[in-house]
C-alpha cells in the first residue's frame, strides 16, 4: 500500500487548474498514481548527491559545428518573387516613424 501524500480533494483541484473533467474513478486513479510518483521523488531525497556535480543535461550534449563558407547567395532568384524592390533589396512598408 502506498501511503497518501495527496487526498482527493487535492487532485480535484489539479484537474479543476488542468480544466480537465474527470470521474470519480479517474479521480481515485490518477491520486494514486501521483502518490506513486511522490513516494518515490521522495526515495530519490535520500540519495546522497553531494559528490555529484549539477549539470543541466542527464547527457553530455554538444553542438555540431561545421566549417563556416563563403557560398554565392540567392540573389536575383528571391528577388525575382519580391512584391517590391528596390536595387537589389526587398521594398516594405515604413513601420517605424
Amino acid at each position: 500500500m502506498v501511503p497518501k501524500k495527496i487526498d482527493l480533494k487535492t487532485v480535484k483541484h489539479i484537474a479543476a487548474l488542468a480544466r480537465i473533467e474527470m470521474s470519480e474513478a479517474e479521480l481515485e486513479q490518477y491520486g494514486n498514481q501521483l502518490n506513486a510518483i511522490l513516494v518515490y521523488v521522495d526515495k530519490l531525497q535520500e540519495l546522497d548527491t553531494s559528490n555529484v556535480p549539477p549539470m543541466a543535461h542527464v547527457a553530455a550534449t554538444s553542438t555540431p559545428m561545421r566549417e563556416d563558407r563563403l557560398r554565392e547567395g540567392l540573389g536575383e532568384k528571391v528577388l525575382s518573387n519580391a512584391p517590391q524592390r528596390e536595387e537589389r533589396f526587398f521594398k516594405v512598408p515604413q513601420v517605424i516613424e
